[in-house]
């Protein structure tokens, strides 16, 4: 049975129900029949889930404190019968049919993430211009109007004036005395400020990712960083990963709605943060900058991304010129532009376009593999000469979005698993009780039960007199919970374990970027070895462990020093095109330089993944 066939259908639900949430004290009224879920996302009120309330991830767990709800055959898989018994439920599987009180478990909105990441040094010369101007008043002699008058004050620049800043020009002009600042952004006029406030540039740089949203506010007049601020993307509910969102849009008319508002609240919310933190007012910063994948960005502009989800997977655009801060949702100086970086390909977005900027990679001699490691995962190789470039479908795996004891990286998520020969060893963060793995835990896991033996090469797990026998000392831990084989990382009240089908999920998602990879290597007639750098990039990539990236056959196997964790070089590529007009430049010129490697129409691709799968 399907997890849709699985809601039960109740014919005799009233026109309305009346849903309490705690601790928000939100009280609403929904049509009978509607999940809580839905009528939580509806309502603004944030449920953890990976799958967008489809059944699958088990992640969207509430309890009833009053009213009563029938256990799911999902229900009594995802909670103990204690749990149940208290009142655990899945909100998707909840339909509603008469009123109920429900207690949400806060959902982490501050995930551990990158918020830097490699970068290089650049000569500041932003786009953000201010010109201090001591006019002279008009006379009748002298009746250029006030436009005219403050473009001949600066007439080594060739400037534009949109009709926002002429409809106040006037009064801001007498009321200042003529002793104003011009505010310009590339060629355009965007404001006259009262005196002279020449000292004071700010603008945005922001990583929009499909899990993580990063705001930079800088200084552009001295090109230092202000404040940084970042969270998870509030489109979560809809899904994990981009192709969850893209089959939201297509499945509900008012998904792509929805899904563009909450990209603007996490902007906008992250702008505001920001602002706040830097102790400035709105109106100094003058521009935005913006890196993320195709998908992200489209959704975020209101533009339709399902052709983008299906073959032959092409992208409305692959650059926005023209647009404004408030077309993302950012409310900073009301004329203020947005630049976007391009993308290479729908699945090859303006955040790896703004990556490889960061990195050098199209500017160094040596040969470097770049991979941003996520639900999609990009790939680049190359140097100066010449760069190839793909996308694999890594799935979800690294987010732990499909791992049965999967979380984010938040307290309590274990990230860092040693086996000794006798026990476990974990590192968790927040220095709390375990309660489940984040993806850099789950890739450190995999790796040592793949060292020690527990886990032979095709992924198995040793059956229980093997285990007595090649690892004594860890054989306790091995177990079968609702018939699956498991590993017991953490055995407190709220066990921790890594099942033989998460083990399965991490040779998937690895198996498609070794793939990608090494046909990218091929692409170029070289080998694995003639490679000097790789670059894990993105904010799972930071905490990844190069040993146990090597050890599951993730990454090429090189000496660890050339294994570099890189950090969200997207977020450093929005800065530096902040900084430079020429770095912005040279990101736009990257789309003709890059070429771009499609997989899902290559014949061997499916032999080749297959052939990845087992561990080194």
């Amino acid at each position: 049975m399907s997890a849709a066939e699985e809601i039960q259908e109740d014919a005799a639900a009233p026109a309305r129900v009346r849903l309490r949430f705690s601790p928000s004290d939100i009280d609403v009224k929904v049509p009978g029949g509607v999940t809580v879920f839905d009528a939580a996302s509806w309502n603004g009120i944030a449920i953890d889930s990976t799958c967008g309330g489809h059944g699958t991830c088990k992640k969207c767990k509430v309890r009833i404190t009053e009213g009563d709800v029938p256990v799911s055959k999902l229900d009594s898989r995802a909670f103990t019968p204690d749990e149940l018994r208290d009142g655990w439920r899945l909100a998707c599987r909840i339909q509603t049919a008469s009123d109920l009180s429900i207690d949400v478990p806060p959902l982490s909105t501050r995930p551990k993430a990158a918020t830097v990441g490699v970068g290089r040094q650049v000569i500041l010369r932003p786009a953000i211009v201010k010109r201090h101007l001591q006019l002279e008043e008009p006379t009748l002699s002298d009746q250029r109007t006030d436009l005219q008058r403050v473009l001949d004050a600066m007439d080594d620049l060739e400037l534009t004036a949109p009709i926002g800043v002429v409809r106040t020009l006037g009064r801001t002009l007498r009321e200042a005395q003529w002793d104003v600042t011009a505010v310009i952004v590339d060629s355009e006029l965007i404001g006259i400020e009262p005196g002279d406030t020449t000292g004071r540039r700010y603008a945005l740089a922001f990583d929009l990712g499909t899990t993580t949203v990063v705001a930079n506010l800088l200084d552009v007049d001295t090109g230092t960083p202000v404040a940084v601020r970042s969270m998870l993307n509030k489109q979560q509910p809809f899904g994990a990963d981009v192709i969850s969102r893209i089959s939201a849009t297509m499945m509900d008319p008012d998904a792509l709605a929805k899904l563009q508002e909450l990209a603007h609240e996490t902007l906008g919310g992250l702008a505001d943060e920001a602002i706040e933190a830097g102790g400035i007012a709105r109106e100094e910063v003058y521009e935005v900058v913006l890196a993320g994948n195709a998908t992200m960005t489209q959704i975020a502009l209101g533009i339709d991304p399902e052709p983008v989800g299906v073959a032959p997977f092409v992208m409305t655009s692959e650059g926005y010129p023209g647009l404004r801060a408030t077309d993302l949702g950012v409310s900073i100086h009301p004329l203020a532009p947005a630049t976007v970086f391009p993308s290479l390909g729908a699945y090859v977005g303006g955040d790896i376009t703004a990556g490889i900027l960061a990195t050098g990679l199209d500017r160094d001699r040596r040969l470097r593999l770049f991979i941003d490691v996520g639900t999609n995962c990009e790939i680049a190789i190359g140097n100066q000469d010449r760069i190839v470039a793909t996308a694999a479908p890594a799935g979800p795996a690294f987010e732990a979005a499909s791992i049965k004891c999967g979380m984010r990286a938040a307290d309590g998520a274990i990230e860092i698993v040693k086996l000794t020969d006798d026990g476990v060893e974990l590192g968790v963060i927040g220095d709390a009780e375990p309660i489940g793995m984040c993806g850099s835990g789950l890739v450190d896991a995999v790796a040592e039960l793949v060292r020690t033996g527990v886990l032979d090469s095709s992924g198995k797990y040793l059956t229980d007199e093997e285990a007595a026998e090649r690892v004594p000392g860890l054989a306790d831990r091995l177990a079968t919970i609702d018939g699956e084989r498991v590993f017991m990382l953490h055995q407190g009240d709220q066990p921790v374990f890594l099942s033989q089908r998460d083990v399965r999920e991490l040779q998937f998602a690895k198996a498609a970027i070794a793939t990608g990879w090494r046909l990218l290597l091929e692409e170029l007639g070289i080998d694995d070895g003639e490679i000097q750098q790789v670059l894990l990039a993105g904010s799972f990539g930071s905490y990844l462990s190069a040993a146990s990236a090597i050890r599951i056959g993730l990454v090429p196997k090189l000496p660890i020093p050339r294994i570099v964790s890189a950090g969200n070089v997207a977020g450093e590529g929005a800065k530096m095109a902040v900084l430079s007009i020429q770095e912005r430049h040279a990101g736009q010129a990257l789309i003709d330089e890059i070429e771009y490697l499609e997989l899902s129409d290559r014949a061997d691709f499916n032999d080749r993944f297959v052939d990845e799968l087992a561990f080194p």
